[in-house]
């Protein structure tokens, strides 16, 4: 935690550093950014929950807060990975999977489930209550927004239990929070947040923490979310503008120890995400990004497995997906509106990535681990990996992965990491 805030402060004092907040539950994806870490040098690795994917009822990848820290720490002792240097934080913490439910009802779900968090040892908590439950107006009037957050904020000081490696839990706020896992239907352009519109949201937090009594748990809110002009939708990327954003980023400078938290910069250029670090945009909020880029090297070593392993004994890890995929369309439905072939590009190719909500499926990981088998007994030729993942066989060729296919998977994924690391670190 001590490295995080490090970072808060040296940012605020001049320098064009920032974080990536790797907001993932996938053990691909974990393995890799810690490896990817200790690869280069970095001394602090930021993983985030998001409440659909960990709350108290196991969220869609069943797990509690307390296993997701010990999911995480398993990795890490796998791979030799220093814990001290993995900060864990909670993503759109708020009523958010339980919207059906009347508002105080959704909300007492709520704070059992920061509640857990904070007790398990999660230290940067993003309070999220912009959504609407079942009986609200929409949108919900920022007032309401503020009041629901300080609500939240109390039951996670309550169950703080102390400082963590002399640490007490520091926040995020905002009000305008874009979707969890990016846009829900096509856009066509955003609306950077006005400086006025996030100084008010700063204030009015800064307000109501205060006539709650809660003056300690504000002097640790280090970000504020707002919209900077960046998205996705199923298949368009909206990037970033710094024109339009110099008006956001300066306003920042007079509010003391915060910076602005990024969301939804998945897919966003290397260049793109450098200018967002500086311009105060510190915190780089990316999940979709990365296993969607996880799904398109297995997808590609799926189709070098039909290429090399006899038809018997291929995995067809696709088409697995896609068969579970359309057997239970709870991930998908509300999302995707096409049907026959346009219908299989949105479920397998959508930027928003509804795949990763079937990882966890045993059939499915059947499927993956068969595949993996297959081309850990024959490993993929050079010529097969330079036509499907050129990316990874520039890492086996540099000696940074090997023809494993978890390694060459993990160099897929490291290669959007770079990405990161390289916007935010002074160069």
């Amino acid at each position: 935690m001590k490295a995080l805030l490090d970072v808060i402060a040296r940012h605020r004092s001049g320098e064009a550093i920032g974080i990536t907040s790797i907001c993932c539950a996938h053990p691909i994806v974990i393995e890799a950014s810690l490896r990817h870490a200790s690869k280069r040098g970095d001394g602090l690795v930021l993983f985030e929950a998001t409440c659909n994917q960990v709350n108290q009822d196991g969220g869609y990848t069943g797990m509690t807060p307390a296993d997701f820290v010990e999911f995480v720490r398993g990795i890490a002792a796998r791979v030799d990975f220093d814990t001290a240097r993995i900060v864990l934080g909670g993503d759109h913490l708020g009523p958010n999977p339980w919207t059906s439910l009347p508002p105080d009802a959704a909300m007492a779900k709520a704070e059992v489930m920061v509640a857990a968090y904070v007790s398990a040892g999660f230290r940067k908590i993003h309070l999220d209550c912009s959504m609407s439950c079942a009986g609200d107006p929409t949108p919900l009037p920022e007032a309401e927004i503020v009041r629901r957050a300080v609500r939240l904020a109390r039951a996670a000081e309550a169950h703080a239990n102390g400082p963590i490696n002399g640490q007490l839990p520091v926040y995020v706020i905002g009000t305008e929070v874009p979707v969890p896992g990016g846009a829900t239907e096509s856009i066509e352009g955003l609306a950077v947040t006005t400086p006025q519109a996030a100084l008010a949201t700063i204030e009015a937090h800064r307000q109501a923490f205060l006539a709650a009594g809660l003056e300690s748990a504000w002097s640790r809110v280090i970000a504020s979310v707002v919209q900077p002009g960046v998205e996705f939708d199923h298949h368009n990327v909206i990037d970033y503008e710094r024109r339009e954003a110099q008006a956001l980023s300066h306003a920042i400078r007079a509010v003391p120890n915060m910076v602005y938290e990024a969301h939804s910069t998945d897919y966003q250029t290397r260049d793109a995400l450098g200018a967002l670090v500086q311009d105060h945009f510190a915190i780089l909020k990316v999940g979709p990004g990365l296993t969607f880029a996880m799904r398109e090297a297995l997808w590609a070593l799926d189709a070098i497995d039909q290429e090399i392993t006899p038809k018997q004994a291929q995995a067809h890890l696709r088409d697995v997906v896609l068969e579970r995929m359309r057997a239970h369309p709870k991930y998908w439905q509300k999302y995707y509106h096409t049907a026959g072939q346009p219908l299989a590009v949105d479920l397998q190719y959508s930027l928003s990535d509804r795949v990763r909500y079937y990882w966890p499926d045993p059939v499915i990981e059947a499927a993956r681990v068969k595949l993996f088998q297959n081309l850990s007994a024959v490993p993929a030729p050079i010529s097969l990996l330079s036509q499907h993942l050129p990316n990874a066989l520039h890492a086996v060729r540099e000696g940074a992965a090997t023809r494993d296919p978890l390694s060459l998977a993990m160099a897929h994924v490291s290669a959007v990491l770079d990405d990161y690391h390289h916007a935010c670190h002074t160069h």
